[in-house]
């Protein structure tokens, strides 16, 4: 994509009203004064015209307000039953990511976006290595194997996933894969349960059990944390090589006997896919983007860091309990139990004297092609702001749910929008980019390329980011993570939005934020909870690269009845439209509703005139993350060391300084563009002001001081992760004096970036404090 030149005119007009004029050998005086008033006539004369006639591109009004009846005609205009279309023809094949599929898909967007009445459109392609199994030779392909004392073969796992329903049956369907997994054939005479494969977990066996890891074949429930870092401690702790499985417990309800086809629950045939990269982009180019002219790291030096050094393999319950079945040792603790119908045991040698496991992985990483596509509603009035629309379009299947429910809402929150637009009815005052990202699923790729290509654009210009993976996993409520700036804006939106439950309206519920309150607020809070935002989506990058204020939406099914780990299909060949359209949102309003919100939301941050950040939530979340800091384990292990007061007195400075400018932006001179131009790039920069350049200790790539995922478990949010990360298990280390040193400095690095952030907030020609 092709950003304008970064000189480029803020109140840009197309046109202008004055003629063009024929020499006359005027007097310079003459001539001077006619194009000055020329001049003025064309930037300053306002037509005379019903106010009721839509304004276009080449007549701005730099202090416009928002157009009130927009805001309707968006929520009205979006249409249920073409989101169900779309999705139906989003999932017809499967289009994992470097595939043909892949590409065919981009272009159909690409063409999309062009007709509904998008001013650009445009595709981006990145080369990047991907991963993919063997599916041509059966004798090499992914599997399992149960030997006997003879070496004979006793059992093998199934290639593929069965057919379950009519619309499976596509070809182009990739047998169940850990991307990245290390290639190899791996034999033990050992099994060993961990559980959810977490530090505890390990720790737990290798402590109190004394079970030895090194050499063994592993077996780890799906679920809790990250399967990339499942893997990662695994080889850490010398596992030969690991199997993942999803439990019924974690996908599955109760003793519920109708799975799918029947209902939404995972049959045992169910295999979730997934990466087991543990960075971020293109692993091969970390930092820059996968360009032709790019240099590329040696693969081999990622492996038993980023990329797996042993074989992984995801199966699904019912080959999980074939192998559950072969295994000895003791009966595992409760808290270790699944839903299988078989007893769970901490594993060892297997049961029958001399048998073996064996992992055959033929998985292979391959450079590839992937595509972005971007759609572009050029702004009115300040072309050069830019408020991000984003989900990515990859999926490991048919992707019914993820992406794909995200791609069919975005795709009609483009059509209303763009429909306006091509109906001079409204333009928005900032640029809105929609934004279709390749590979997400290998590890947020494209648009942690993009980000890396245009960092310098959109550290400068980018407004917000709004992704949409999973548009609907169930009908109980919505579920929002954001940082701080964009609570408020949320809010408002979801005020906006009818309850698309007509059962909750006729309760009085008439809204998507009364429903939202009423399921997620906790004891005594006025608002919805919103989340931190962690990983495991295309806002990651946006956020710890830029520090740019990111929204990330779902409507979810209700986990305070179902304590599931995701909804029970995630990544499955199960994962179809036929399984939306039956169980998950037959009728596809709650598809409707988070296009709305979607829309809504996008209007609001592109059209107002003062961009909607409300600084103060800033101020009462950080005091909030301080106050939680000196309550915790790391805040007593810091203060063993060190006093946390400046942590403090920096959070107090920069809540002093936030209501300041609460009142200079309530009171700024909207008649003056200049003024509102000014107040809306302080707004800007804040969460910018939060980022630290050099990253967070031993992660240069989150460089985010207040939020970034956890070191180990890259889906969770973890706030001050550098502090938590850096004490984690410090004292008694071996090298703890030289790690108390890396803390240090990162608090320093933590209390300059609140002061910086404070600083950023003082009027423009008083940002340093009088000494």
């Amino acid at each position: 994509m092709e950003f304008h030149d970064s000189h480029e005119v803020i109140f840009e007009e197309k046109n202008q009203s004055v003629a063009k004029r024929t020499f006359v050998p005027f007097l310079i005086f003459t001539m001077a004064f006619g194009v000055g008033l020329g001049i003025l006539i064309g930037r300053y004369a306002i037509c005379d015209q019903d106010r009721d006639q839509p304004r276009t591109a080449a007549q701005p009004s730099y202090n416009r307000e928002a157009t009130p009846d927009i805001s309707q005609q968006i929520i009205s205009g979006v249409e249920a039953g073409n989101i169900r279309e779309y999705l139906r023809g989003l999932t017809e094949f499967p289009h994992l990511a470097g595939t043909d599929a892949d590409y065919q898909q981009a272009r159909e967007l690409h063409d999309f976006w062009k007709s509904v009445g998008l001013d650009e459109a445009f595709i981006t392609p990145y080369d990047v290595l991907l991963s993919y199994p063997n599916t041509t030779d059966p004798s090499v392909m992914n599997r399992i194997f149960v030997y006997d004392n003879n070496d004979a073969i006793q059992w093998e796992s199934e290639l593929y996933e069965p057919i379950l329903h009519p619309s499976e049956n596509k070809s182009g369907v990739v047998p169940p894969f850990n991307a990245y997994s290390a290639p190899g054939n791996v034999t033990s005479s050992e099994l060993v349960y961990v559980n959810y494969g977490r530090l505890e977990d390990l720790q737990w066996l290798v402590n109190n059990k004394s079970v030895n890891i090194t050499g063994r074949i592993l077996i780890a429930r799906y679920g809790k944390i990250f399967r990339g870092d499942k893997v990662r401690l695994a080889s850490r702790y010398g596992a030969a090589g690991i199997i993942l499985f999803s439990d019924p417990m974690d996908y599955s309800y109760g003793d519920n006997a109708k799975v799918y086809p029947d209902d939404w629950w995972l049959p045992d045939t169910g295999t979730q896919r997934g990466t087991t990269f543990m960075g971020k982009g293109d692993p091969l180019t970390p930092g820059y983007p996968a360009t032709d002219t790019a240099y590329r790291v040696d693969e081999n030096s990622l492996k038993g860091n980023y990329l797996p050094n042993i074989p992984v393999h995801p199966i699904g319950y019912g080959v999980a309990k074939r192998l559950l079945g072969y295994m000895g040792g003791e009966e595992v603790p409760e808290s270790w139990k699944g839903a299988i119908n078989t007893t769970y045991r901490i594993g060892g040698p297997l049961q029958n004297s001399g048998w073996k496991i064996r992992i055959r992985i033929s998985t292979r990483n391959v450079r590839k092609k992937t595509y972005n596509v971007f759609g572009l509603i050029r702004g009115e009035v300040e072309p050069d702001r830019y408020v991000l629309l984003g989900n990515h379009r990859d999926a490991w299947v048919f992707g019914a749910i993820d992406p794909s429910s995200g791609t069919a809402v975005m795709k009609e929150v483009s059509r209303v929008m763009g429909g306006l637009v091509k109906a001079n009815k409204w333009r928005p005052r900032r640029t809105i980019i929609f934004c279709s990202w390749g590979a997400e699923e290998y590890g947020l790729i494209g648009s942690t390329e993009w980000i890396e290509q245009y960092i310098k654009n959109l550290a400068e210009r980018a407004v917000v980011y709004i992704n949409v993976d999973i548009a609907v996993t169930g009908n109980h409520t919505l579920s929002g993570g954001a940082t701080p700036l964009v609570h408020s804006a949320l809010y408002e939106a979801t005020k906006n939005v009818p309850n698309p439950n007509p059962a909750q309206v006729s309760q009085g519920i008439r809204t998507v934020y009364d429903n939202w309150k009423i399921a997620t607020a906790k004891e005594g809070a006025t608002k919805p909870k919103i989340d931190p935002l962690g990983s495991g989506s295309d806002f990651a990058s946006f956020v710890q690269q830029i520090g740019l204020p990111s929204v990330d939406l779902t409507y979810e099914y209700d986990k305070e009845k179902y304590k599931i780990a995701s909804y029970p299909l995630y990544h499955s060949k199960y994962e179809t439209f036929f399984a939306v359209d039956k169980y998950l949102d037959p009728g596809f309003q709650f598809h409707k509703a988070m296009g709305q919100i979607w829309g809504e939301l996008a209007r609001n941050l592109a059209d107002s005139l003062i961009i909607p950040f409300d600084v103060r939530d800033y101020a009462r979340i950080l005091q909030d993350l301080v106050k939680d800091l000196n309550s915790s384990d790391t805040g007593a292990i810091l203060r063993s060391k060190m006093s946390l007061d400046k942590l403090s007195e920096a959070a107090s400075n920069f809540s002093d300084e936030v209501n300041q400018f609460y009142m200079m932006q309530q009171n700024v001179d909207k008649s003056n563009p200049y003024a509102v131009r000014r107040i809306n790039d302080q707004l800007l920069q804040l969460d910018r002001a939060f980022t630290d350049p050099a990253g967070i200790p031993d992660r240069p790539q989150a460089r985010h001081v207040l939020f970034a995922e956890s070191s180990v478990n890259a889906y969770a949010g973890s706030s001050f992760p550098g502090l938590i990360d850096s004490t984690f298990e410090i004292t008694g280390s071996p090298n703890e004096s030289e790690r108390w040193e890396i803390v240090k400095k990162h608090y320093s690095a933590i209390i300059f970036a609140i002061q910086s952030a404070t600083s950023s907030l003082r009027d423009v020609t008083k940002f340093m404090p009088v000494v």
